[in-house]
């Protein structure tokens, strides 16, 4: 069988023999919206809940996503833009603020990804600092303790809007709604606080109602006072199957119904090599934004079976503290990656460390990508020249009529063990791996 796998904006190219038993999974078949632009516009002028409208005289800020995902500004800012100018409310009284949140920053000669000239022309545009303490606003603590930073400027509106997608995450639940604005524009310290959360059983991939990471995200949004929500779902190549627009809950909770219903997928059993893709860019930006997809495929891969990562990663590892944290000589195995962790506590940037060694410490991990191969070794995995090369050496070490499952939008897929009856990402944790 003949396999291509995205990869970066091409494809990998590849061959399974049709001996094995390989099956394909992929979130289901939802058809484009036919006029993206009339859809969008549509959820926008008849939004779900109960929402104020802006009023002439207020000023406004909107969250939009960063590079690392692919939200369709092109289709999801003009009829909301259009919808503000006619409240009389002029383009100078709108700040449109980058959600980066511990990303790598955005310089302004960036900005040309993400918006259309017309927005870069007419709009002022801020790029979101979560280290710059003197624009962030303190709002106080929530429920579960977490402390709450949110940028300045974005508090300081008297509208709050934010736009993104909402798509699965894996210890998040799912990504969209107030997370743009709740995480996106938060400081290092709110992050901090509500990422070292993903340590609880019910913080995972594709649980909501009682993820406390989740909940308590959407408590920082309520604390925020998020005014509208614009949210596209988007199928596997990046098109707008829905768009919702309103009140954030209502968004979610709307969006959340669709979102399940094309990409979870049944598993039978778990397999003993997935080959995988985070679907590619920017879903394979760097290795940070592609760790997800490894996650995702873990999750229904055998102990001691195998999964090939293929992500180009052109911009690095995406976080200078994870990789810093990795070349600690003392470092030298899966197992001194989880004693450092317990050791030091949860941070920012080295957790990526720690979600890369559970999934790697219990199963091996080949990564095809653009980085260089002492690199690769030094985060603890495998790097492997080429796709093909990555297949015929894993089909040696393993039985001799393996199950094989393919994800080539492992990011956006929700696998589910049907034998088991619960998600996936249910796979017991190697010894040692747990937070503390």
């Amino acid at each position: 069988m003949q396999l291509q796998i995205p990869y970066g904006k091409t494809r990998l190219n590849a061959e399974v023999a049709d001996s094995h038993c390989l099956e394909i999974l992929m979130p289901k078949d939802a058809a484009p919206a036919a006029d993206p632009a009339s859809a969008v516009k549509e959820a926008v002028y008849h939004p779900l809940g109960d929402v104020r409208r802006p009023q002439k005289g207020q000023r406004v800020a909107i969250a939009i996503n960063d590079k690392t995902r692919p939200a369709p500004h092109e289709y999801l800012l003009p009829p909301l833009l259009a919808g503000i100018r006619r409240t009389g409310i002029p383009n100078a009284d709108v700040v449109l603020i980058i959600a980066c949140g511990t990303h790598p920053l955005m310089p302004p000669d960036e900005y040309q990804r993400i918006l259309p000239p017309e927005i870069l022309r007419d709009y002022r545009i801020i790029c979101h600092n979560a280290d710059n303490d003197a624009d962030l606003t303190y709002l106080g603590r929530t429920s579960r303790g977490t402390p709450v930073h949110i940028n300045r400027e974005y508090v300081a509106a008297d509208y709050r809007i934010v736009v993104g997608n909402i798509e699965p995450h894996q210890f998040q639940g799912f990504s969209g709604g107030v997370k743009s604005a709740a995480i996106g524009l938060a400081g290092k310290e709110t992050i901090h606080h509500n990422h070292a959360m993903m340590g609880d059983s019910h913080a995972r991939l594709g649980e909501y109602e009682r993820n406390p990471a989740r909940q308590d995200v959407e408590e920082i949004g309520r604390m925020i006072g998020i005014d509208f929500a614009l949210n596209a779902i988007l199928d596997p190549t990046k098109r707008i199957v829905s768009a919702l627009a309103g009140d954030p809950l209502a968004v979610m909770t709307r969006g959340i119904s669709k979102l399940r219903a094309m990409v979870e997928i049944a598993v039978a059993a778990p397999y003993d090599l997935m080959i995988v893709s985070p679907g590619g860019h920017p879903k394979d930006i760097n290795l940070y934004q592609s760790q997800k997809g490894l996650a995702h495929a873990a999750a229904v891969t055998k102990t001691g079976g195998a999964v090939i990562l293929c992500a180009a990663c052109l911009e690095g590892s995406g976080s200078p503290s994870y990789e810093a944290w990795m070349m600690d000589p003392q470092i030298k195995c899966h197992a001194d990656v989880f004693a450092r962790f317990a050791r030091e506590g949860f941070q920012i940037g080295p957790h990526k460390a720690f979600q890369v060694s559970r999934d790697a410490s219990r199963v091996h991990v080949d990564l095809v990508s653009e980085l260089d191969d002492e690199f690769v070794h030094q985060l603890l995995l495998h790097p492997a020249s080429d796709l093909q090369t990555a297949i015929d050496r894993a089909l040696e070490r393993l039985p001799k009529k393996p199950r094989i499952g393919v994800m080539p939008a492992a990011n956006a897929a929700i696998p589910l063990l049907v034998e088991q009856g619960r998600a996936a990402t249910g796979v017991d944790k190697p010894a040692g791996s747990e937070i503390q």
